[in-house]
């Protein structure tokens, strides 16, 4: 999907930005920005996509997003629905020059300088590190002039130290896109959001783009670096593990409600992206609420 090129504006009278944003819903366009951005999000569910990567997020979720790196949050149906402040989170938006040129290029700096560069395939930040960096990011939120810059700096220092982080894209992915058709992706994207639960034809999406088949086939896997089957499988079975880690339904109906119709191309689908079966994930999500 094509993204927006978003202009992020930073104060003149500060080298980078830290909010607490509370909206009725997170910005739903894929787009992009050369800032940084570290989001901890402490209200709200809904999917997330990052690059080439797509999942559920959730409240405590942290994740540190690379300049120009496409990404959007898209809350979930009934909080879209409420109209109310049903989301929140604090953000740090930084570009790689905002104390200096060269500041992250000086040795003492060199592991900030590696998470700037890992943050390109997008950094999921867990446990004791995402803590005590949250405990920072509401005590820089009023801070004041160098105290504000020794809090980022010391957040910026426990994220790139920290054993408790990951990367999510796929390693050398090419996502700097041009703006030129960004409505055009949004448009496919919004409409697969929408119709994932259903039965979607090639031929169907392919109108949406105003494309052949054939050609939107390209087009697609040419943004997006997968297939559109393949992004429809995601969505589908991402969904599904939702369901399964948050209510009692029967698999069947899951796999009825995710927009399949035969249950064996489900379970198949499922074992693939998820690596477990849906019984297995169920058990597993139950286990951990339990610790």
């Amino acid at each position: 999907m094509k993204p927006q090129h978003l202009k992020i504006h930073l104060q003149p009278e500060h080298s980078f930005s830290i909010r607490r944003d509370e909206v009725p819903f997170f910005y739903n366009k894929l787009h992009y920005h050369k800032e940084l951005e570290l989001v901890f999000i402490t209200k709200g569910t809904g999917r997330q996509f990052i690059g080439d990567d797509i999942r559920h997020f959730k409240s405590g979720d942290m994740i540190l997003v690379g300049e120009n790196l496409p990404h959007l949050w898209r809350s979930d149906d009934k909080q879209l629905q409420k109209g109310q402040s049903n989301c929140e989170a604090y953000v740090i938006h930084f570009t790689t020059d905002c104390l200096g040129k060269d500041f992250f290029q000086l040795p003492e700096n060199k592991t900030i300088a590696n998470l700037i560069k890992r943050a390109k395939q997008g950094v999921i930040i867990k446990d004791k590190a995402k803590s005590a960096i949250v405990t920072l990011m509401k005590e820089a939120l009023n801070a004041t002039a160098t105290k504000k810059i020794i809090l980022f700096l010391h957040i910026l220092e426990l994220a790139s130290t920290s054993r408790s982080t990951r990367t999510i894209c796929r390693q050398n992915a090419d996502f700097n896109f041009s703006p030129s058709d960004s409505e055009r992706m949004n448009n496919i994207y919004q409409y697969i959001i929408q119709n994932f639960d259903r039965e979607l034809t090639l031929k169907e999406i392919a109108k949406v783009a105003c494309l052949n088949p054939n050609s939107f086939c390209r087009y697609f896997q040419s943004r997006l670096k997968k297939s559109f089957s393949t992004f429809l499988i995601e969505i589908r079975v991402g969904h599904a593990c939702k369901l399964l880690a948050e209510t009692e339904k029967p698999v069947a109906e899951i796999s009825y409600e995710c927009g399949y119709n035969n249950f064996s191309n489900f379970n198949r689908h499922f074992k693939r992206i998820a690596r477990r079966t849906p019984t297995e994930h169920r058990k597993y999500h139950k286990e951990v609420n339990k610790s």
